[in-house]
């Protein structure tokens, strides 16, 4: 069985964040977003984690509600 690829995209300002990962990835995903937000330096900050993090848990749900029915 192949896994699905999933993206994640949030443009702020002239910044354009994209995330490539795959279905089974999710913690690891997060934990990566975290780590960015947490670079004081970084234009990618606690907000847009929330945000993609939040993003992510959707497609996880769908995903899971798709194999359901």
């Amino acid at each position: 069985m192949n896994a699905t690829r999933r993206c994640l995209r949030l443009s702020k300002g002239r910044h354009h964040f994209v995330f490539w990962y795959y279905e089974g990835q999710e913690l690891a995903v997060m934990a990566s977003l975290i780590g960015m937000a947490g670079d004081a330096d970084g234009e990618f900050d606690w907000f847009d984690a929330a945000v993609l993090t939040h993003e992510v848990a959707q497609q996880q749900i769908a995903s899971e509600l798709a194999a359901v029915t």
